[in-house]
């Protein structure tokens, strides 16, 4: 695509004074600017209660269905298939058309789905509406961080994505509450999935009426920038070091909470009833206890990863991927110790999953911002949906289901004998309970299956802290690449290419990238 003549000649002082001023944070935020952001976190809030009010009502489901733990987990699994593979489409989409529309069907895509899901009284057909959900939230989380970034830059930037991924985990803890909550007060799992959609529908009038589209490039000073070709940009993305270890990190974190969000609910339910005074207690109060304690670490975590981030920058460039390392190997041994005491201590579990959710939390908006500063404008939608298939293809989109095979494979071992005689009779010994009861030996079953099949997730978490610290060794070039491929006087003749590719055989012909 070649660059069309500009009318006028480029006045290069008043650009690079548009970059100073925007890279030094002394641009004023307008009013319809902190209203857009709001709008975008109310969204995602919402995005993320609805993935998680099933979580909170996994039980009462499983029993409706009549399925075990891996087609309970399949569930999640079904909806992540369909939200990655469809995240590449939405990434394509918004790099050259309207985002606000493109939002806006999403959004009502996946309420709608869900309120009809809602109704479906057999599995494999609640599974279907399930999987549609994933559809419209691909549209949203794609697209959603790339009009921040075209508003903000820098510090500015960095907070209002710890505002916006701040809504990841307390939605998630909302979720659990919302789900659990609405089913025991109207005596059915079915009305835990009506809340987000009624909400969901207020947020699409929000973005087609009230919502701020910012022009591509907008907050780096640029303006009218074109798009390369999608292959030519998958090229350049792959060939960015930082962009595919930190997606790499990304991954296991996505697996991380994939597996301990649709799970843990469960675990902790599981482990309590095997304890001394805790015999009757219900799904829905565990869940709501789980879901308060992701939304306190989600409050706390976020933004302390951000607020780190911000203050170690100024002095250690390669600060955010070491944060994101550093709260992974923090957090890798504070849930193995909560999922190896969960049949023990109570309280002392809920705090070491607490601190445990906190250092995880400390990566989402870090993530969000190291894509956002080594990818050019036109095409982190792109880098957006790359990120997200990637990281859901390898990490929760099988990791529910993951850990639900497992778990099964592992009842049966029990109940044939083939665990190892010395750890049942020590099992058994540590929880006080005879193996000749029934039914307490298939609870005892049913805990350690789910809790061996969880303790995978800790050395995933230090396989992504490894990611993270091998993303150090080239964020600061990527970085600075990154920001020399964009032009700096926006002229039609300028091109600054991270990477050399040969535009000849990819377009036949010069293909200057951005145009004044």
């Amino acid at each position: 695509m070649n660059a069309e003549p500009s009318s006028a000649p480029n006045n290069n002082s008043q650009q690079h004074l548009m970059n100073d001023e925007t890279a030094g944070g002394r641009l004023p935020i307008t009013g319809r600017q902190k209203i857009t952001v709001v709008i975008l976190c109310f969204v995602n809030l919402i995005n993320y209660m609805d993935r998680y009010t099933i979580a909170g009502i996994l039980v009462d489901i499983q029993h409706q269905f009549k399925i075990g733990d891996d087609k309970g987990g399949l569930l999640q699994t079904a909806f992540v298939i369909s939200y990655m593979i469809c995240a590449p489409v939405f990434g394509y989409l918004g790099d050259r058309y309207n985002r606000k529309y493109i939002m806006a069907f999403g959004v009502f895509l996946w309420s709608l789905t869900t309120f009809v899901g809602s109704y479906m009284n057999e599995y494999y057909l609640f599974l279907f509406f399930r999987s549609l959900v994933g559809v419209g939230e691909a549209s949203y989380s794609t697209i959603a961080p790339t009009i921040i970034s075209d508003m903000f830059v820098k510090d500015v930037r960095s907070k209002m994505l710890a505002l916006f991924y701040f809504a990841i985990p307390v939605g998630s803890g909302l979720g659990y509450i919302v789900g659990s909550e609405t089913a025991r007060i109207l005596g059915s799992w079915h009305w835990g999935l009506r809340v987000t959609p009624v909400l969901g529908m207020l947020a699409v009038l929000l973005i087609m009426f009230v919502m701020e589209e910012p022009e591509r490039g907008q907050s780096e000073g640029y303006s009218h920038l074109t798009t390369t070709s999608w292959s030519e940009d998958i090229q350049l993305l792959c060939r960015n070091r930082s962009f595919m270890l930190s997606t790499a990190g990304f991954t296991c974190v996505a697996f991380v909470t994939g597996s301990l969000a649709w799970w843990g609910p469960q675990i902790m339910w599981s482990g309590l009833k095997m304890q001394e005074g805790y015999e009757n207690v219900t799904i829905n109060s565990v869940s709501l206890n789980f879901g308060i304690i992701a939304m306190a670490a989600g409050l706390i975590g976020v933004p302390l990863g951000s607020y780190m981030a911000q203050r170690l920058k100024v002095h250690y460039p390669k600060a955010d991927p070491l944060i994101c390392a550093g709260g992974l190997l923090i957090s890798a041994p504070l849930l193995f110790l909560g999922l190896a005491l969960a049949n023990k201590y109570n309280y002392l579990v809920l705090t070491l999953i607490f601190f445990g959710q906190i250092a995880l939390n400390l990566n989402w908006s870090i993530v969000a911002d190291i894509l956002l500063y080594v990818v050019s404008p036109t095409r982190r939608s792109t880098a957006e949906a790359f990120q997200i298939l990637f990281s859901h293809a390898f990490g929760d989109a099988g990791s529910p289901y993951l850990i639900g095979v497992i778990s099964e494979i592992l009842k049966k071992l029990f109940a044939k004998g083939a665990i190892p005689v010395l750890m049942a009779s020590m099992t058994l010994a540590s929880n006080n309970l005879q193996a000749s009861s029934g039914d307490k030996q298939d609870n005892i079953n049913n805990f350690h299956s789910l809790q061996y099949a969880l303790f995978i997730t800790s050395f995933i978490e230090v396989l992504g802290a490894m990611f993270f610290f091998f993303t150090a060794s080239y964020i600061v070039k990527d970085k600075e690449l990154a920001e020399t491929e964009t032009p700096a006087d926006n002229g039609p003749d300028t091109v600054h290419n991270r990477y050399p590719v040969d535009e000849t055989r990819l377009h036949g012909h010069s293909n200057p990238r951005f145009v004044a």
